[in-house]
């Protein structure tokens, strides 16, 4: 039996080269090494934990270009963020649907209720961009969100994984939220976190996920004097 074909690579641009083509875009000039044991808030996932409850077509569906409508556009993070997430993912987990759902959920400040609807193969690597589903319009429909180049590689890699594992999901099972807010905490990036308060009691080091939503729900309790304690979602 001949030997099976295979390619030593060594760097990271050269893996990229590989998979995705000569074409690929290179890293970031002067990379900034990720600060250890600091925490990186990034505004585009305070929605990674929602109330929104979107849920994947089961008919044909004709997706169209994202139109932000029901919920702001994301925030991008800035280059030193972008090194330091992709740095950080790409040390923490070889497994790439959780890696890329991660990166898309930066990337596009999507819910994981969104990022659960996404097909195996939802993601075109042509034009760089995810489809997201939403028959019920809580978040803008279905629609075709542009992915900016320092995540296509997460999601060439999980599309690659659903092609060959013939999984029913490109990024993200029903069940899988916790296991991502793991992934999230363990490198380190965060939403936005509530302000600190005496009469706070919260887990020494917890991390706060749905403080957005909870600020969000208070508008329509006008009678409630004062915010609710902030909780954590449990990821374990």
């Amino acid at each position: 039996m001949p030997a099976t074909r295979y390619t030593t690579v060594d760097t990271l641009t050269q893996a990229r080269a590989l998979y995705q083509g000569d074409d690929a875009p290179d890293r970031p000039l002067n990379p900034v090494s990720p600060a250890v044991g600091r925490w990186i808030t990034l505004n585009a996932l305070d929605r990674l934990v929602s109330y929104d409850s979107p849920r994947p077509c089961t008919t044909t569906c004709t997706p169209r270009p994202i139109v932000y409508q029901q919920r702001p556009g994301p925030v991008p993070p800035t280059p030193a963020q972008v090194v330091q997430v992709t740095d950080r993912l790409h040390t923490a987990t070889s497994h790439p649907a959780r890696a890329a759902a991660l990166a898309a959920a930066v990337a596009l400040r999507a819910s994981f209720q969104q990022l659960a609807t996404a097909r195996p193969d939802g993601f075109d690597p042509t034009d760089g961009t995810l489809t997201l589903h939403d028959q019920a319009r809580y978040t803008d429909g279905c629609a075709i969100y542009p992915v900016p180049a320092w995540a296509r590689c997460f999601l060439h890699a999980a599309a690659r994984f659903a092609h060959l594992t013939d999984v029913p999901w490109l990024l993200a099972a029903p069940a899988d939220r916790p296991a991502l807010l793991r992934l999230a905490e363990s490198i380190k990036i965060r939403p936005p976190q509530p302000p600190p308060a005496p009469a706070r009691r919260t887990e020494q080091g917890a991390v706060v996920w749905a403080w957005r939503e909870q600020r969000e729900a208070l508008r329509y309790e006008p009678l409630r004097s004062s915010a609710p304690p902030a909780t954590r979602v449990r990821t374990r």
